[in-house]
């Protein structure tokens, strides 16, 4: 049972390595745990498994990919904090009767936690499985599911019937977020899935609210969404570099973050 205690304690020490520096060494944890490289593989192979990590030649590197998509299970478990504050800052931009799109992210979970706790007589669309589960005890809302077809991994649902539903309604304000931003590539996603729905929540939106964490700043993922052009906020977990704050003040795009409230 010690052992075998041991073993879990190390592979959640690497996990949070794994989360903090995005890559490890086999070598090196190998010498830092006093275990054979072997064993280090085995952890590695179980945290590929579980979605943390993708297995490189030599270590391993985070799992948060740009080009593939963790479970909701372990989306749901990173940078919590990061996006509770992000969820905050969101809420304040919200009001009372508004009509609002969230979705399939798990930012946009934290934002219907935090609106659930402040907001009263929301109209809210989304397209998410554990949204709708999440406000299934609110009192006063409409809440509308788009309906489609369930991809599983992201509790998402997808397709023509969710696409229609989306199309036939307009919302004050729709809060998305994405899996990496770049001055020149835009707003990025890892699926033509993802991006498609968010294509058409766009276009039924009166305003957009691309609320993202610091890590998916200067990262391109699969498919684009949409330029800059299209969203009235940025909304993140800290400061952006100086570089980004010059570029939304060129494209006079706020970017709200918790120092700046």
């Amino acid at each position: 049972m010690w052992s075998l205690m041991l073993a879990i304690e190390r592979k959640n020490e690497i996990l949070e390595k794994l989360r903090q520096e995005q890559r490890v060494l086999v070598s090196e944890l190998s010498v830092h745990y006093g275990v054979t490289e072997e064993t280090i593989r085995r952890d590695l192979d179980k945290l590929e498994r579980e979605g943390y990590a993708t297995k490189t030649y030599g270590g391993a590197i985070w799992g948060n990919s740009t080009k593939s998509d963790l479970s909701y299970i372990v989306r749901n478990k990173t940078n919590i904090e990061a996006k509770r504050a992000i969820a905050r800052t969101v809420a304040s931009m919200i009001h009372n009767g508004d009509h609002i799109m969230l979705d399939e992210s798990s930012t946009s979970l934290f934002v219907a936690k935090e609106l659930k706790e402040s907001k009263k007589e929301l109209t809210l669309i989304t397209n998410s499985v554990e949204i709708v589960m999440e406000l299934r005890d609110v009192s006063g809302w409409n809440i509308m599911s788009t309906g489609g077809r369930l991809l599983p991994n992201s509790l998402e649902l997808s397709g023509p019937q969710c696409h229609q539903m989306l199309r036939n309604h307009h919302v004050d304000k729709l809060i998305m977020s994405c899996k990496g931003i770049d001055p020149a590539a835009g707003i990025t996603d890892s699926s033509e899935y993802h991006s498609s729905t968010k294509q058409t929540m766009l276009a039924s939106a009166q305003k957009v609210i691309l609320a993202l964490d610091h890590t998916k700043f200067d990262k391109i993922s699969f498919v684009k969404i949409a330029d800059f052009r299209t969203l009235c906020a940025v909304v993140t977990d800290r400061a952006p570099s100086r570089e980004w704050q010059e570029f939304f003040e060129r494209l006079q795009l706020p970017c709200r973050f918790p120092e700046a409230l």
